[in-house]
């Protein structure tokens, strides 16, 4: 196997956990959800309107929205980090 894809799916499964994990000790769940999706998404945005300056791209494709918008900003990070490394 090769070993991108052991670190990819190591990495999914940390956020999926640690998303789940937040999503049940939430008092209000849906609002927690809805949140984290805006956040996911300005966090991506931010990204690339900053990009002239830091160098740093992230393609918008539907992968990475839905990675930004079920994760929110560890989604984000997790983008910027596979990103950087692979």
């Amino acid at each position: 196997m090769n070993m991108q894809l052991v670190f990819g799916i190591i990495a999914a499964v940390i956020v999926f956990y640690t998303i789940i994990n937040a999503a049940g000790k939430a008092n209000h769940p849906l609002k927690k959800a809805i949140g984290s999706t805006f956040s996911g998404i300005a966090a991506l945005a931010a990204v690339n309107i900053i990009s002239p300056l830091t160098g740093v791209t992230v393609p918008i494709s539907v992968i990475t929205v839905l990675a930004a918008v079920i994760g929110g900003i560890p989604g984000v990070t997790l983008i910027l980090s596979l990103n950087e490394f692979f």
